[in-house]
């Protein structure tokens, strides 16, 4: 299994979830809560951060799973 970060974001007419450092999606869905819904659990499964992209292929938000990876979450 892949462990690379998921990333969710607008290709083409639909949405898509794509390991980091794959090639090809792994799935899609045709709206951005659905296709982000997918990637939050793909994310979990794996315990990876899950970047989810706005139509225009910026980064809108970035959520680490599990929360104790997350940096930000740290006493400091």
């Amino acid at each position: 299994m892949a462990t690379g970060d998921i990333h969710t974001s607008k290709q083409g007419d639909k949405w898509v979830n794509r390991v980091e450092g794959n090639e090809r999606a792994s799935n899609t869905a045709p709206t951005k809560a659905e296709a982000q819904a997918k990637g939050k659990d793909m994310a979990i499964q794996r315990g990876t951060e899950h970047v989810v992209h706005k139509q225009d292929g910026t980064i809108g938000e970035r959520n680490t799973y599990p929360r104790s990876r997350d940096p930000r979450s740290s006493k400091g």
